[in-house]
């Protein structure tokens, strides 16, 4: 009797050790602490190492000096200018990437292939050439310049030419989100809820939004991030006006090549806490998010906090009535 336990266990260690084998998930300790330690290594070296630095240098004279190169007149100039650019573009965008997205992913229109490739065009695009184009639309020498001249109009070196090429470089990060989304949840609750009675408008407010609300929070979390952090585009079309046409990273620019490193660190460190704001909100999203599909995925419910999957009911009003 005991033979055959030991045969059993010998056979049970075997397949354990086959099952090893067959795992292509399954790598030696060795190998798995040495792939840990070199990602580690990397990110530390590529990531932590230059954070550390930031908040460090902004640091080194003092806590006096930190704000003292925060509250500058051209400083506090630039961040207004910048968080009024954001809270123009977002928004934009905010609406351009919801359209988009609902065109492309409810309806088959012609065109459908092309209007994708052109959401793609800014990643493509460097953004310097970005800033150029408008420079040769809108400037004194470009196509519309003569004309915007005779009504007194400035687009280049003004805010208005900041404001277009931010929105030409974050537009596609709301409908990029949006789209793959839509498109795996299919049209079967909009449907559902037309047969309802829904309208357009309830079928949109109360099933499609509340179904991607996370991914729309992603999107716009990549987007207020880049508007505020964008430099190339910007810095064609700013003119680098001292105190009325600079950003946040063209102010840091500007300090950096006056030898001022503590204040351009300092002005820096603004946007590297943006950074870590915005990781900390991405990954609040993507937790959501992730539990959303996977729910929907399964056929399950929702947890509370992220919402409805399949709000189809509440998108007809009470007058309304399925149809018999």
């Amino acid at each position: 009797m005991s033979h055959d336990s030991a045969a059993l266990s010998n056979l049970s260690r075997n397949a354990v050790r086959a099952a090893r084998a067959a795992d292509p998930v399954s790598e030696p300790r060795l190998v798995r602490y040495l792939l840990t330690t070199v990602a580690l290594l990397f990110l530390g070296l590529f990531l932590v190492v230059p954070l550390v630095a930031v908040f460090y240098q902004a640091l080194s004279k003092g806590l006096g000096f930190y704000f003292d190169a925060l509250v500058d007149p051209d400083a506090i100039a630039a961040i207004k200018l910048t968080l009024l650019t954001a809270a123009i573009a977002v928004p934009l965008n905010l609406v351009f990437g919801l359209a988009a997205s609902w065109c492309i992913a409810k309806f088959e229109f012609k065109g459908k292939a092309l209007l994708t490739t052109l959401i793609d065009l800014p990643f493509s695009v460097s953004p310097v050439v970005s800033g150029l184009v408008y420079v040769l639309m809108f400037g004194a020498q470009g196509w519309f310049g003569p004309w915007l001249e005779d009504h007194n109009v400035q687009i280049i070196f003004a805010v208005p030419g900041i404001v277009l090429a931010t929105i030409f470089v974050t537009f596609p990060f709301v409908a990029r989100e949006l789209i793959p989304l839509m498109q795996a949840q299919g049209n079967d609750e909009e449907e559902a809820a037309h047969v309802l009675g829904a309208s357009g408008w309830q079928t949109f407010r109360r099933v499609t939004l509340p179904n991607v609300k996370w991914g729309l929070l992603y999107g716009v979390i990549l987007c207020n991030a880049r508007a505020m952090g964008e430099f190339g585009a910007v810095s064609v079309v700013s003119g680098h006006i001292r105190g009325q046409t600079d950003t946040i990273p063209l102010h840091v620019e500007i300090l950096y090549n006056e030898y001022n490193f503590s204040a351009a660190f300092a002005v820096a460190s603004l946007l590297a806490l943006l950074a870590l704001v915005t990781l900390g909100l991405k990954l609040l999203a993507e937790r959501h998010l992730a539990a959303q599909l996977a729910a929907q995925r399964d056929g399950g419910e929702v947890p509370a906090h992220a919402g409805p999957v399949n709000p189809i009911a509440a998108a007809a009003t009470p007058t309304q009535h399925p149809v018999q």
